[in-house]
């Protein structure tokens, strides 16, 4: 882009930050539990017909457009509108200020209203893009959706694409790294029995707490960093019942593909071996990340953190568990950055400052172009 025309996209954007405000708040009125997320993507695919488009709906609810016809390698856009809120959680929506509230407010309702906005700005611009942009408003992200609204998204266009920029984070992060993760479901079950009268039959939630016990002494490297954690349990009927059957999920990551690997054969390992006599146990593979990383010297990392200095912050660069992971872990480039500061992601308290909307929206505008240039070039390589 010339200097003329960041200067463009740049007053643009700040005069689009009010309007960028309202329309997330618009967004996030509209529910989107995990799974359940039609309503919301007919709502955002009426907000891209009114700007001229022409929205196309999957069978999973991801909401697609293009922008351009010229053929050759393109450039995908990736926000996703579902939430961590099961259906029926109240959504109240208000502004207090400069702070905008409400459950899912920031993640992902602003970055979704960034991404339309920031296609309206090219069009009253009339910025032409050297590669098609294709914009997917996609579903999957949050919890047990396991990215399924991303790696649709990356088959449907794989043939012809260059390279992602995912809207997803707070506005000066460069997230380059994809945190890959393993989630199961493991369970126990045993005969069960009067917690009196069968005194002495295995119990399945006994056999669970020595498996979660010992998985919780398993050491794990700080660098490639690798995490696990027991998030929920289930299981029994009674407080007089010896249980027959008890469930807990198992969240397991890492930077580091190998090292996920080992984490999860240990895991395996433990369940297999430490359940107790007279139990048996089974696993589920309930969700599945893959992890990978472009190094911070790949040109469309740089070409992040060189428009995050743009707007005056320097770029945090770092890996996280986003849609990203799907383009990442086959080679293709990809980046995600943020939009704006906020506060209380996955709660109904969540918020988001106002005022640095434009400066967050000028970034991905001015990213948009320039990774469209880099596409087009060839520069942004596969490996």
């Amino acid at each position: 882009m010339t200097p003329e025309e960041m200067e463009r996209v740049r007053a643009a954007a700040r005069s689009r930050i009010e309007a960028t405000a309202e329309l997330t708040a618009r967004i996030c009125a509209v529910p989107a539990p995990g799974g359940l997320e039609r309503e919301r993507a007919e709502f955002v695919a009426g907000l891209l017909r009114e700007r001229g488009y022409d929205p196309v709906i999957d069978e999973i609810s991801n909401v697609y457009v293009r922008r351009g016809q010229r053929g050759g390698p393109v450039l995908m856009l990736l926000a996703h509108i579902d939430t961590v809120f099961p259906a029926g959680t109240p959504i109240e929506v208000r502004r207090e200020g400069d702070l905008l509230h409400g459950p899912g407010i920031g993640d992902n309702s602003n970055r979704v209203a960034a991404m339309i906005e920031a296609l309206e700005i090219l069009d009253e611009l009339g910025i032409e893009t050297p590669a098609d942009i294709i914009a997917v408003a996609d579903v999957g992200e949050e919890g047990l959706g396991n990215l399924r609204g991303a790696r649709a998204a990356v088959e449907r266009y794989r043939d012809e694409l260059g390279a992602v920029v995912v809207l997803d984070g707070p506005l000066g992060s460069v997230t380059h790294g994809a945190v890959g993760s393993k989630r199961w479901r493991v369970t126990v079950t045993g005969p069960g029995g009067h917690s009196f009268g069968a005194f002495g039959t295995p119990s399945a939630i006994h056999g669970l707490g020595r498996i979660i016990a010992a998985i919780a002494d398993v050491e794990v490297p700080k660098d490639p960093k690798t995490t696990y954690n027991v998030g929920t349990i289930e299981g029994g009927t009674s407080v007089n019942t010896i249980a027959a059957r008890a469930s807990a999920l198992v969240d397991m990551r890492s930077t580091d593909p190998a090292a996920l690997d080992r984490l999860a054969a240990r895991v395996r390992e433990l369940v297999e071996l430490r359940v107790g006599p007279g139990l048996q146990t089974s696993i589920e593979v309930v969700g599945e990340r893959p992890a990978g990383s472009r190094p911070q010297s790949d040109p469309l990392v740089q070409l992040a953190g060189r428009a995050v200095r743009w707007i005056g912050l320097e770029p945090s660069f770092g890996a996280s568990s986003t849609d990203a992971n799907i383009p990442i872990s086959l080679g293709i480039p990809a980046v995600v950055i943020g939009i704006t500061h906020g506060g209380g992601t996955h709660t109904v308290e969540e918020y988001l400052e106002v005022p640095p909307i434009g400066d967050g929206l000028a970034h991905a505008t001015r990213l948009t172009v320039e990774a469209s240039e880099l596409v087009a070039s060839g520069g942004a390589t596969t490996r």
